[in-house]
């Protein structure tokens, strides 16, 4: 069974707010908590890319 982790900026609760996290077995697996059945396998140089990326956005 997947153990998915909510993000922390995503706040408290249960909303349909969320992304989410978990391990696969050779990936890390991202979601957003609106569409579960929708799963996209990252690897861990992919995700800290991605993360980087997002860090250094502007914001609006």
């Amino acid at each position: 069974m997947i153990q998915w982790q909510k993000s922390s900026f995503s706040g408290p609760g249960d909303g349909n707010e969320c992304v989410e996290l978990a391990h696969g077995e050779a990936s890390l697996l991202l979601r957003e908590s609106d569409d579960p059945a929708r799963i996209l396998s990252v690897t861990p140089t992919t995700f800290a890319a991605l993360l980087d990326h997002l860090r250094d956005a502007p914001t609006s």
